[in-house]
């Protein structure tokens, strides 16, 4: 068998981001460090910063008082930073600049009175961290038919936002349909959507037409990796989400000449590199990477991460 590797592939710069905040913070400060919400939906590098000292919670009362608390990369509702600061947490927020980012657009939107739509799925972390940070009527929907059927207050006060881990063709049909039933209805640039999202899948369907087994690296958790997976069904190539290489299963390769590897934008590379040692005692020739552009993008850490805060004694 033949592996072709997609190109951009694994960690978005959010990701990176996050991940080196709960790191720096592990090394400044004396464990445990607390994070709100796993900081990345990948088990691996939760388990990693788990066994180094961080103390993962679901909610803000399992955090002692006057502890440091790492908001996640998905982000967190208004009422989960008040409350952070009732508490007296030293709060370090790791919230993807993207994804802040689509807080101030439904933020502004709110205060302009408009009703908001989320485009996105109920009970991810990130779109109840963007519904919780408006005081505002809000919709969250992810289908036309869900358009179809939606009823407003007001069809010329109404606005739309996304949540990042869809891309600008995940959302295409969606927006049509909005624009169709409310031509006044206000939204972002389709160049505010997360560009590592879309860089992915157009990598995954150029990746489609040279292989015969689509193979993408994430958990079964994350929303961009099974977002991929979908992917590649729709353009008609077998596809697998695993975890790990002990995800692997021989059969799955029978008469198969070419396999492609993808990583969510959550997945470390290093999972990638196991998968590809496993792939080796099933046959594997020849690894090679598919072309594509490098991405450059980065985000700076926050600053009270430069300099250590100041914390009160117990």
């Amino acid at each position: 068998m033949n592996i072709i590797l997609a190109q951009p592939r694994g960690f978005c710069a959010g990701v990176v981001r996050a991940i080196e905040i709960v790191e720096r913070a592990l090394k400044i400060y004396t464990p445990p460090i607390y994070v709100l919400h796993e900081i990345v939906h990948n088990r691996y590098v939760v388990e990693d910063l788990r066994k180094r000292g961080a103390v993962f919670v679901e909610n803000l009362d399992e955090v002692p008082t006057n502890a440091i608390c790492i908001f996640s990369a998905h982000g967190v509702a208004t009422t989960v930073v008040q409350k952070a600061k009732q508490r007296q947490l030293q709060v370090i927020n790791a919230t993807c600049p993207l994804v802040t980012k689509v807080h101030s657009q439904a933020q502004r939107y709110a205060k302009q009175n408009f009703e908001i739509i989320i485009i996105g799925h109920t009970g991810h972390p990130e779109v109840e961290g963007v519904r919780g940070s408006v005081d505002a009527t809000v919709h969250v929907l992810s289908t036309v038919e869900e358009v179809q059927a939606l009823q407003v207050k007001n069809p010329e006060l109404v606005a739309y936002v996304t949540q990042t881990t869809l891309s600008v063709d995940d959302t295409r049909e969606v927006i049509a349909a909005l624009t169709a039933r409310f031509p006044k209805i206000q939204g972002p640039a389709l160049s505010d959507i997360c560009y590592a999202t879309q860089n992915r899948q157009n990598a995954v369907r150029e990746l489609a037409a040279k292989i015969d087994i689509l193979l993408v690296v994430g958990s079964k958790n994350s929303s961009n990796s099974n977002r991929l997976q979908e992917l590649g069904k729709q353009v008609g190539i077998q596809s697998y989400l695993i975890e790990n290489a002990d995800s692997l299963k021989p059969e799955w390769f029978f008469d198969k000449a070419s396999v492609g590897i993808t990583a969510g934008a959550s997945a470390p590379e290093i999972l990638v590199e196991e998968v590809l040692q496993r792939l080796k005692t099933f046959g594997v020739t020849n690894v090679k990477n598919m072309q594509g552009k490098p991405e450059t993008t980065t985000f700076r850490i926050p600053d009270n991460l430069k300099k250590p805060l100041n914390l009160k004694p117990e």
